[in-house]
Order: structure tokens, then sequence, then C-alpha cells
């Protein structure tokens, strides 16, 4: 009886499976293969383009009703998805699922070729292309060659200047959702990638990931001038300017020059007089996040940085640098008159005036120059009166 029962459930299941299969269709423009014809009359719209689903609140289309629904809640705001390890809540779950990855580090996908893990399927198919060396499209303005049509759409508003993604806190416009998003959290405070090893947050992965390498990491790019080491070619690549006084990034209104490339655009807000970043203590403002998180160690009195030779601590990463110096003896920068060194390239520039007589020092009131600023300030005591 057992027998027969389990026989009757076996032949209903293949006859299912058969009717399946006289269902299926076949798409005559890809020949992609569908379960049955209302799958294939949705599927036929990625072939003619047709969106029938209008967002009443943008005017975007959609091919299926299902993707308006999701896109509707942009405008909704409805976010009901939330991560439990840093509070990010997410418009679908699939979007929590993805974020997730970043807090477990996971990258489930490898590419066949060099063994590149990546977090999600779509970036391992556009990895892959560099392989293949099979481009989709190409930038009509300077040649560029990109992965699909997405990433030519992001990239054109670097030519055309479309900034889409609007900042409700202070109105900045930005180029994509993910500089959008990482703005924000200027405004939030939000740093949800946190340090191991000290504690020091930050906003995204790859800043903790280049962190990280402080605690673990060899230091394998010397520099030949002054025996400096550092972890990444790059980072010895913008050392090198030092040496070298390259200064490649020039303001297009005052002409003053960088050596690196955030050093011109911080400089640039000063031509634009926006100081977006507003600490929370005294409402002083700053051009830039990382100049208010310095400011706001004079308030809380966070001192991060801990020489590993005498436990002296510092508010800055800069000044633990040179202290560390008094212990190693290292004095890399060089007078190019004396050969006398200096532990500091501003203590350097100051000597080197002794060579060159340069007083860029001058007292308002009887036009005598100077060479270091302290001379100045203590010659105007002169005219002012004033005891130190």
């Amino acid at each position: 009886m057992e027998d027969t029962h389990r026989h009757e459930k076996m032949s209903k299941k293949t006859d299912s499976l058969k009717r399946k299969d006289k269902e299926r269709v076949t798409c005559t423009q890809c020949g992609i293969s569908l379960a049955n014809k209302p799958n294939l009359r949705r599927h036929m719209k990625v072939h003619t383009g047709e969106k029938p689903f209008t967002c009443t609140q943008c005017g975007k289309s959609f091919s299926q009703s299902s993707n308006l629904k999701k896109h509707m809640r942009i405008h909704t705001g409805e976010k009901t998805h939330r991560c439990d390890q840093c509070g990010k809540t997410f418009l679908m779950a699939s979007y929590l699922k993805k974020h997730l990855q970043i807090h477990t580090d996971e990258k489930p996908y490898a590419c066949s070729v060099c063994g590149k893990t990546l977090r999600h399927q779509r970036s391992l198919r556009d990895h892959q292309k560099i392989h293949t060396d099979k481009k989709c499209v190409t930038c009509t303005q300077c040649g560029r060659s990109l992965a699909n049509k997405r990433s030519l759409q992001r990239h054109m508003r670097i030519h055309t200047g479309e900034k889409p993604f609007t900042c409700t806190q202070c109105g900045k416009s930005l180029r994509s959702l993910s500089n959008l998003n990482y703005h924000m959290m200027t405004h939030s405070g939000e740093r949800p990638f946190t340090c191991s090893q000290c504690g020091m947050s930050f906003r995204q992965s790859s800043n903790l990931n280049n962190h990280m390498l402080i605690h673990t990491g060899e230091k394998t790019h010397k520099c030949d001038q002054c025996g400096k080491t550092f972890f990444r070619a790059s980072d010895l690549k913008s050392h090198f300017r030092v040496h070298t006084e390259e200064k490649p990034y020039s303001c297009s209104l005052c002409g003053k020059s960088f050596r690196h490339r955030e050093s011109l655009r911080i400089h640039e807000k000063i031509h634009t007089g926006v100081r977006e970043y507003k600490c929370s203590e005294c409402e002083k403002t700053f051009y830039s996040d990382e100049h208010l998180k310095l400011h706001e160690r004079t308030h809380t009195g966070e001192k991060p940085y801990i020489c590993s030779v005498c436990i002296r601590s510092f508010s800055h990463f800069e000044h633990l640098k040179i202290h560390v110096r008094i212990h190693t003896g290292e004095k890399p920068y060089k007078c190019s008159h004396c050969d006398k060194r200096f532990r500091q390239l501003v203590v350097l520039k100051r000597h080197e005036r002794i060579h060159t007589g340069e007083k860029p020092y001058k007292c308002s009131h009887c036009d005598k120059r100077f060479i270091q600023l302290e001379s100045l300030k203590r010659h105007k005591r002169i005219h002012t009166g004033e005891k130190p």
C-alpha cells in the first residue's frame, strides 16, 4: 500500500514536470528559455524597451510593476530592513544582505582567472571583462571604455557636470548616489567601520583596510632619498614630491599648486567660501571633515596616537611621526646649501632663509623684515609696549 502511494506521488510529480516542460517558451530575439508565456511577455520588454509603469513623483518608467513599487520607496523614505551591526536601514532585504558582507568581509564571488574575490556577482561580471578585454561601451567624449551602459551613464556626468543627487541637509549636489550616501555621513557623524586593534572608526571599508596596514602591514616601499618606508607604492610616490618639490595640482583661480589632489580640493573651498563642516561644541566651521575632526579633539582632549617608545600621546598623527624621529634620530630634510639636516620640513625652510636672505615677515609699523614669525612678534612689542 505504501509503495503504491509512493509510486502515485512520483507519477504526479513527473506529470507536473512534463506539463511545465511543455509550457516552456523560447525568446526569438536572444534564445533564452522561459517557464511560460507570461514570463516571456515580461522578458520581451527588454528588447522592445517598453516601460509602461511610470512613477508619478519623478516620471521614471519601469518594465515591471514590482520594480516601480521598489522605486517608490525612494520617495516615501520607507526603509524597513535594518542592519543590527551599525543600524543602517535599507529599502529592500537584498540591499541589507549585500551590506552585511561589509561587516563580515565576505566576498563570495571569485574570479576563475586571477582568483580575486568580490562581494557582488555584478562586480565579478564587470571585473572578468578585464581578462576577456570585452568592453561594452565607449565614451564619445574621451574615448574611455567602460564595462556597461550603467557605468557609461555615471561616467558621462564628469563631462556634462550633471549632479542629480542633492543633500537634503545642506543642498550640496553630487554625481552619484554612493557619493551622496558617503556625504550624508558628514551630517550624521556615522562611521560604521571600526578598527578592532585601536578602535578608530571610518566611513568607508577601503579606509579601514588602508588603516589596518598600520597594525599588520609590512612597509616594503622605501624612499631612496631619505630611507623612509611606506605601505603602498602610491604613498611613496606622494612622499617623493617632498624631495622633488613637485606640485602637480594647481588651482585654476589663483594658480597656487599642491602636492596632493585632496589638498587642492580643500583649498578651492577658500574661493567659494563653503565651510560645510561645523563643530557642535563651539560652532566653528571648517573646509574639510578631517580638519573638523582634528579640531574636535581640542574639546574632547582625545589623543589617540601613542608613541610606542615613551608612551607620550598626540592628538594628530603628523605630530606623532615628527616626535618618533627624536627616538630614531631620523632627519629626512636636508639643506641644499650646507648639508645640515632637520626633522621637520618647516624647520628646514626656516633654516634655508639664512642662506637665501629671504625675510617674509614684515613689521606693519616700521617696515623692518624678519626671517621668523616669532622674531617679528618679539619686535612688535617695541611698538606696542606689550610685555612678554
